[in-house]
């Protein structure tokens, strides 16, 4: 079953600050979670701040709304700021 995927405005801009072959590759990624919210390698992080995936040096960070089969993406960021 598809998943809808609802970005939320913080994480637009996190988007808005990525470039180039980055940016293609995390919509990628992206995308891709209304077909598999929970991918090989993701990692589940505390019980309210939901789930991680890697793409390159960045993180993406969601949430699943399993009653509403919605997954909210709500940061991506540089792995070295991103659990701040």
């Amino acid at each position: 079953m598809k998943y809808s995927l609802k970005i939320i405005s913080r994480c637009e801009r996190d988007l808005d600050a990525v470039e180039g072959h980055d940016f293609e590759a995390i919509k990628k990624r992206i995308l891709s979670l209304s077909d598999n919210p929970r991918p090989f390698g993701c990692k589940k992080m505390t019980a309210d701040e939901g789930y991680r995936i890697r793409c390159g040096d960045y993180r993406v960070l969601y949430r699943i709304d399993e009653r509403e089969k919605t997954v909210i993406v709500y940061r991506v960021k540089h792995r070295r700021e991103a659990y701040r």
